[in-house]
């Protein structure tokens, strides 16, 4: 299959370097703090120009749906997946998983996408894509964090949907500091509701989008896309990484 790249952005907007305050905000930073930062662009790629992604990667990809262990029992993992890596890196493995790694040659088509999240992400440098696809709202991820040691102490995820929304939490992992009974003289009930709006994001993320994680946020957030019984349709997610 051969067809173009276009990202919306592109199209619409003659900076190509958007910040939050133009453009209707299409391209929006968020400040975690500790040295942690999202960034999310709702209209990543152009509406049609998705559709046909999703079409490819839908009947192209070689889709499985693994067995993985999770707290010492074996399950089916909720969602279909397959990696793309570049020759020679370390074996990915996650929760008793090891997926069989496919080249950049053999789908020849991601290397556009890669080429177009490179453009968009200047310094940034992905050599493994891990693909998901949820088949309806009983598809998910729970809670976890990136943070394997392959990706580095400060891992940089581009993540970018297609098909139908999902939505897609992320929460501050617990400290020290907040499970003590009292912390400058104030109840930690207390605190925990002037910290909660700062400790808890949550995105929809749109058909074509992009969602970056950076920095700290694999150390110090974890984040889901739960189960939602409207959610009817098929999700595919593209998450490119690189490993050391």
């Amino acid at each position: 299959m051969n067809f173009k790249f276009k990202a919306e952005s592109k199209s619409t907007n003659p900076n190509p370097n958007p910040n939050p305050s133009n453009e209707g905000g299409k391209r929006q930073s968020i400040d975690l703090g500790n040295g942690s930062d999202l960034i999310y662009i709702p209209r990543f790629l152009a509406f049609e120009e998705s559709w046909k992604w999703f079409d490819y990667l839908n009947k192209e990809i070689p889709w499985t749906r693994p067995t993985i262990r999770v707290f010492g029992r074996s399950c089916v993992q909720p969602r279909d997946t397959c990696y793309v890596a570049s020759v020679g890196l370390p074996e990915l493995s996650y929760s008793g998983y090891q997926p069989h790694a496919y080249t950049w040659d053999d789908y020849p088509p991601l290397k556009d996408i890669l080429d177009a999240v490179h453009k968009a992400l200047p310094g940034s440098s992905f050599n493994s894509l891990l693909l998901n696809r949820y088949k309806g709202g009983n598809d998910y991820v729970g809670w976890h964090s990136d943070d394997e040691k392959l990706y580095g102490s400060t891992p940089e995820i581009a993540s970018i949907s297609f098909g139908c929304e999902r939505e897609f939490f992320l929460k501050k992992k617990p400290s020290k500091v907040s499970q003590d009974s009292r912390s400058n003289g104030e109840p930690v009930n207390k605190r925990a509701k002037k910290s909660s709006s700062v400790d808890h994001h949550s995105f929809t993320l749109k058909h074509g989008s992009m969602l970056v994680m950076r920095g700290y946020t694999q150390r110090d957030w974890v984040h889901s896309v739960p189960k939602r019984a409207k959610a009817d349709a098929t999700r595919i997610n593209l998450t490119f990484r690189h490993v050391i």
